[in-house]
């Protein structure tokens, strides 16, 4: 029987086989609009409304990928999907059909051509080697367009289905530190290497090849609390939040932009999320906005609320007193009426400190086609986009 030997007698050179290129130029997270656009929860059932408001919309990879290449042929910046691993119950079973986001993010990487692509990670359900190597591959699909929406897993039932009791608030965010810290050396260390901390442990590590953009792929979070502020300001380069009023969003974007200036000597972007229903009146628009709350599956979104007010997520502290928004837009900052008033509303975010907007549509598919027609020149007319 021949014995076959895989320990090296030499120390062995890796290879890059595509040199790294600044993420800058990969990117588009990282260009220079002055209000970044994308499109949120199109990887899930019923998207970003828990209702049974009439749409085409649809999870199947067709429909799918037909609304990625619309998005990237509009020039918008990031899609960015909702990672589920149980639906919420009600009527609808609201996201309980949905794509995971690293294969989606991977397909959607090959049939797309400019758009950056995102996975959004329950940290606790993934490890940090399976998922550097995850990215590093969809980072080389796209040529540089991969980026990481790092959430600390909130959901207990979710949890639960991993075998494992869900941490407390703020141990949740230590344990991403770690799953981060871990992460960032296996996208950018040379070689071999150890890791040793709390939760995670690993001698001659490495990881091979490294993400074509360089330092890193982008990195998201929306954490809101003042533990998801610290993580955000510390380590991502875009930070996602769920605010009620224009004034508070003044508020916490010139204060989580300052802290990640004065506490870790780096840049942080804010931009948020929310429904945009437009249409050709106020009247058409304001009625179809209605429709969905008429609709709307309440008891999917008590369990969500339900969930959010138990101490899961302080994002969600305003809950109780928007509920309509959770039906409509899954929390988000709506947006509702003409084109004319779309862009003021999103003109609004930007004044405030939103650097871009991640959309949820009632139909996809059907409204970015009037979007495209009705909205993008406005934006551009309004100095919002180029």
């Amino acid at each position: 029987m021949t014995t076959i030997d895989f320990a090296p007698t030499e120390p062995r050179p890796v290879e890059e086989t595509v040199p790294l290129v600044d993420r800058r130029e990969t990117n588009p997270m990282f260009n220079d609009q002055k209000m970044k656009l994308g499109l949120f929860g199109t990887n899930c059932s019923y998207g970003l409304i828990m209702s049974h408001a009439p749409t085409t919309y649809e999870v199947s990879w067709k429909h799918t990928v037909e609304i990625a290449q619309r998005a990237d042929a509009l020039g918008f910046e990031a899609l960015v999907p909702v990672a589920r691993w149980k639906g919420f119950g009600g009527t609808t079973n609201f996201n309980g059909n949905c794509f995971e986001t690293y294969s989606w993010a991977a397909g959607l990487a090959q049939a797309t051509e400019q758009i950056a692509i995102f996975a959004t990670s329950h940290l606790p359900t993934v490890h940090p080697i399976v998922a550097a190597k995850a990215a590093t591959t969809i980072d080389r699909i796209s040529g540089g367009r991969f980026g990481l929406n790092l959430v600390m897993g909130w959901v207990e039932p979710e949890m639960a289905m991993f075998g494992g009791s869900q941490r407390q608030h703020d141990d949740r965010y230590a344990f991403g530190q770690e799953w981060i810290d871990y992460t960032n050396d296996l996208w950018t260390k040379p070689g071999a290497f150890s890791f040793h901390g709390k939760y995670f442990d690993g001698d001659d590590v490495e990881s091979y090849p490294k993400p074509h953009q360089a330092p890193r792929p982008a990195l998201i979070n929306a954490g809101n609390s003042k533990s998801g502020i610290e993580f955000s300001a510390r380590n991502v380069d875009f930070n996602f939040a769920s605010l009620d009023t224009l004034e508070n969003m003044r508020a916490y974007t010139s204060a989580i932009v300052e802290k990640a200036r004065t506490d870790y000597h780096r840049t942080i972007s804010p931009m948020t999320y929310g429904l945009v229903v437009c249409r050709d009146t106020e009247k058409e628009a304001k009625a179809d906005f209605q429709r969905v709350v008429d609709d709307g599956d309440w008891g999917a979104a008590g369990n969500v609320i339900k969930m959010a007010m138990s101490g899961a997520s302080q994002s969600f502290d305003h809950a109780k007193e928007f509920q309509e928004r959770f039906i409509a837009g899954w929390g988000g900052y709506p947006i509702v009426g003409t084109p004319e008033q779309c862009v003021e509303e999103i003109g609004k975010l930007n004044e405030a400190g939103m650097d871009g907007i991640i959309m949820g549509m009632i139909d996809y598919n059907e409204e970015m086609k009037y979007f495209g027609d009705a909205v993008m020149p406005l934006l551009r007319q309004a100095g919002l986009r180029h």
